[in-house]
């Protein structure tokens, strides 16, 4: 059965599907809607996105201000450290972030629910993450989140890089929180 762990930011979710595997291979159940939506995760999605990126890329931290996306994201090829961030005004836990290591022989997911900023940075070679959204893209809500913003101080595993993270230029450019605050949504 399924497994979904509360983390330590509420909302966010770990997600550990049991894996059946044999000399063949393996079988793994990566959603299914009853069961996700008894755990808290009751969206309909509309979209499914597959990124591939090389080691040390960082993408994020991303969110939309006019259309939400909730992100159900895994790992199917190599090691990334998964990042969500409570960006939601007025939130008790605005501003706090999780991280978990996704990989593909882990199967583990996480949910990051609307409102939240996310992103992730690849620890191996090569990662291939897909991930199943609540909303379309939305690129005039667009808001693109420093993945170094000391107001956050996330944590991340840099030390398992060899330099810098590789951003896109949007990325590389991104806003503080500071900068972002008047376009946030508002914690209801």
């Amino acid at each position: 059965m399924t497994e979904f762990v509360h983390t330590d930011l509420p909302g966010v979710l770990r997600i550990k599907p049991r894996v059946f595997g044999d000399a063949r291979g393996f079988f793994v159940e990566t959603w299914q809607r009853e069961r996700y939506a008894h755990a808290g995760i009751d969206l309909a999605f509309v979209q499914d996105n597959h990124s591939r990126s090389k080691h040390g890329t960082l993408r994020g931290l991303h969110l939309n201000c006019e259309k939400p996306q909730g992100k159900l994201v895994r790992c199917v090829e190599g090691e990334i450290f998964d990042v969500a961030v409570d960006v939601r005004k007025g939130s008790p836990h605005y501003r706090h972030w999780v991280g978990l290591t996704l990989t593909a022989d882990n199967f583990e997911q996480i949910w990051v629910p609307p409102g939240f900023a996310h992103g992730f940075l690849v620890l191996s070679e090569i990662a291939q993450v897909e991930y199943k959204v609540t909303d379309v893209y939305w690129p005039q809500g667009d808001l693109n989140l420093r993945w170094d913003d000391p107001v956050l101080g996330i944590e991340w595993p840099l030390d398992r890089l060899t330099g810098t993270p590789l951003l896109s230029d949007q990325d590389a450019g991104a806003a503080s929180l500071t900068d972002l605050e008047p376009r946030l949504l508002q914690y209801s």
